[in-house]
């Protein structure tokens, strides 16, 4: 038997997986439910993890995946469609996220169907940790699941550096960009610094200031005007050969 906290936890890490591919932080799980403390939800993922509802993946710091759903709770088909198509067929396509992963959920797509793929450019490397000067190479390209992708414009690149691991992004990485100019509060951006240097970095507006925020402790968060900062997309996919 699940407490209400314990089940709506589990609720929010199924769904962010189905729309993203990466769980949620410890920061986002906090807000979510509404919690004064992170220490709450150490137990209570340490609660589903004992009761075998979720289990934390090796070597990748925060990364949670849902095993299994209480019987008794009623999951949107919607939901379920993200987390095993989406999901999975981003990993049988290209052998990419999360290469440790173990299929736990049942109609797992096991092998992608070549028209689900399509081609994006890859712009070149991205630092999640300390900027480098923007890089793009139009010679360059990735096939990426149509299912990855929503309406608007898209590219790829790939990351260097540690300062978004907490937040599942590893070097190495190839990341999904929907090109856009604006982004909510929390959304990981490619931010483009002095039209100079981009990132990888978590958006956060305080006031006139734009804060870039790593998800690893031993980077610091930098703070910029708003004249020095340009939005050249957002986070909406990942992915990780092995």
């Amino acid at each position: 038997m699940l407490t209400r906290k314990q089940r709506e936890l589990l609720k929010f890490i199924q769904e962010r997986l189905g729309e993203t591919g990466i769980s949620p932080s410890f920061d986002e799980m906090k807000e979510a439910l509404g919690l004064k403390s992170k220490s709450g939800v150490h137990r209570l993922i340490t609660g589903l993890e004992e009761r075998g509802f979720i289990k934390r993946l090796p070597h990748r710091a925060r990364a949670l995946d849902v095993v299994r759903l209480p019987e008794d709770q009623t999951v949107k088909a919607v939901q379920v469609a993200s987390r095993t198509a989406v999901g999975e067929e981003r990993r049988a396509a290209l052998n990419v996220i999360r290469g440790d992963f173990t299929p736990s959920l049942p109609g797992a797509v096991v092998a992608a169907q070549p028209s689900s793929a399509l081609q994006l450019p890859l712009y070149g490397k991205i630092a999640a940790g300390t900027p480098i000067e923007a890089l793009r190479d139009n010679s360059n390209s990735v096939d990426v699941p149509a299912t990855m992708l929503g309406r608007g414009e898209h590219y790829a690149l790939t990351v260097e550096g540690d300062s978004m691991v907490d937040a599942g992004i590893q070097e190495g990485d190839t990341v999904v960009i929907e090109r856009c100019e604006t982004a909510e509060n929390g959304t990981i951006v490619v931010a483009l610094i002095d039209n100079s240097e981009v990132t990888l970095k978590r958006l956060r507006r305080k006031g006139d200031s734009i804060a870039l925020e790593p998800a690893n402790p031993a980077h610091k968060t930098r703070i910029f005007g708003p004249d020095r900062v340009r939005i050249q997309g957002r986070l909406v996919g990942l992915m990780r050969r092995y």
